[in-house]
């Protein structure tokens, strides 16, 4: 959530519960809106403005972040020590080179992510790939499910 002197912060997944309250879905509805309107005006519309625009690409969890929280998806979040405290979506830089972002579908110990992370993380690829992200699916450590998203090439 927003706070005084700070931008919108979209829900990663990493932070406190952001509470669903019709101001935040306002902060999520502008925020979103004005990712679109940046792809409109930099991409020169058209087919252009169907695949991330280079704001988009500089600052890629925080634009994959958006998209999934304006599609309604849940982000997982943690408490002031680091425990997860919600299960849904967390958006984190992927591996070095750069160029990518990975999304894990993580909750608390015991809570059951594991069990719906391939359905979940198919809506998430869902929203992203409908706004011209590249998503591929992978089985990490633990074989836990992953996306990988970056812009296409």
């Amino acid at each position: 959530m927003a706070s005084p002197g700070h931008g919108f912060e979209p829900a990663t997944g990493d932070g406190p519960a952001v509470p669903a309250t019709a101001e935040r879905a306002g902060e999520v509805r502008t925020a979103y809106e004005g990712l679109l309107q940046i792809r409109r005006m930099l991409g020169g519309g058209g087919a252009a403005a169907a695949v991330p625009a280079a704001w988009e690409r500089r600052q890629m969890p925080r634009a994959v972040a958006i998209v999934l929280e304006a599609a309604g998806l849940p982000s997982s979040a943690v408490d002031a020590e680091g425990r997860r405290t919600r299960t849904g979506y967390r958006v984190a830089p992927g591996a070095p080179p750069g160029g990518r972002v990975e999304v894990t579908w993580v909750g608390p110990p015991g809570g059951g992510a594991a069990l719906e992370e391939q359905e979940r993380l198919a809506a998430c690829a869902a929203a992203l790939e409908e706004l011209g992200w590249v998503c591929l699916l992978y089985r990490g450590p633990r074989r836990r499910r992953f996306l990988e998203v970056e812009p296409p090439r």
